[in-house]
């Protein structure tokens, strides 16, 4: 069973960085972005990076489907073309890892 959960992890980052790749490019014509973050991008990151990171908070759904879900998500950040998304991913993994502490260690 381990085995099959870990191919759905390496498939979802693949397909993720896939389409993220082929979405950024068809959304971006400049070979590098200054200025304005993407707010899909964002959304996608801290969604992506809280369902990844804090799987084991959420108890209705089990761990391997928000992992592969989180995964997913934020690889489509990650996978984006280069120089794009990677303010987005920050923001994603800083939100993702408040949001454990407060969980974890405060309450």
């Amino acid at each position: 069973m381990n085995e099959t959960i870990y191919l759905s992890y390496i498939l979802s980052f693949v397909l993720g960085s896939i389409l993220g790749l082929v979405l950024s490019y068809r959304k971006y014509k400049a070979p590098y972005y200054i200025g304005k973050m993407d707010l899909l991008a964002l959304i996608l990151a801290v969604i992506g990076w809280t369902l990844a990171l804090n799987s084991a908070l959420i108890t209705f759904i089990p761990y391997y489907i928000t992992v592969t879900i989180g995964v997913f998500l934020l690889a489509m950040v990650l996978g984006m073309r280069p120089g794009y998304g990677r303010n987005e991913t920050f923001i994603g993994i800083i939100v993702a890892g408040i949001i454990w502490i407060v969980r974890t260690v405060i309450l």
